[in-house]
């Protein structure tokens, strides 16, 4: 299980985005923590292998000048699941986001709980796939202020056909003090895989009341999360 001893202070963080979008989708958290004097980093996924994620993901850790927390939405749980082992990162902080267990079938797992409405809007084409705008405005961004949310479908990121295929070779997880922010009304990816997830890696968890985008919907939330997690606080009280 995650490690609940205290962790040195972070003024660092990077932020990691998921599937189905880009860096831009963290641009209403991380002014908050800006302010809050924090060094942030947002990634920007290729989205074409978790090999190249995690590859992007740790040249963003190898940039960070001393200890930093490592966050990431949705299909970036998988990502920081991999990259979370840097010697930079003191934390973890997911998001609505997967967390795998080593060299798991998350796909089999993951069928164990409801299917999200959202998954019947992929469309693919040419080896790449993405939401389809009724998914992505319905389910994926529900909640969001409406041209808000078609800013963000247009900067989706496509995806590689074979993306969720990808297999972590770790868990950082089980080595990291994690923190883990379920959205209650996801469309995306089941809440009661979340709290499955949430439940698993003991992390500090917080319940919102948003769409897969809490981060969009409540961004004061996340980044009140995140600075929790850069104090270093225990995973358990």
């Amino acid at each position: 299980m995650s490690d609940t001893s205290p962790t040195k202070p972070a003024r660092n963080v990077v932020l990691v985005h998921g599937a189905y979008a880009d860096g831009s989708s963290w641009s209403d958290v991380i002014p908050i923590l800006q302010r809050a004097g924090l060094t942030v980093t947002a990634v920007q996924n290729p989205l074409t292998s978790l090999a190249e994620d995690v590859a992007a993901t740790n040249r963003a850790l190898d940039r960070q000048d001393g200890p930093t927390v490592l966050v990431g939405h949705s299909w970036a749980g998988t990502v920081i699941s991999d990259a979370g082992n840097h010697p930079r990162v003191t934390a973890l902080v997911y998001v609505a986001a997967r967390a795998p267990d080593a060299g798991e079938d998350y796909a089999a797992l993951a069928a164990k709980y409801p299917t999200p409405p959202a998954n019947a809007g992929v469309v693919h084409h040419d080896g790449y796939a993405q939401l389809s705008e009724s998914a992505f405005l319905e389910d994926f961004a529900g909640g969001v202020d409406e041209a808000r949310a078609r800013t963000l479908y247009a900067a989706q990121g496509p995806i590689a056909d074979d993306l969720f295929k990808g297999r972590t070779t770790t868990a950082a997880w089980r080595d990291r003090p994690c923190y883990y922010s379920i959205s209650t009304q996801d469309r995306t990816t089941a809440p009661e895989l979340e709290r499955f997830l949430a439940e698993r890696m003991d992390a500090t968890t917080i319940e919102v009341d948003s769409s897969h985008l809490a981060m969009v919907t409540h961004p004061e939330a996340i980044a009140d999360l995140i600075l929790m997690a850069t104090r270093g606080a225990r995973a358990r009280a």
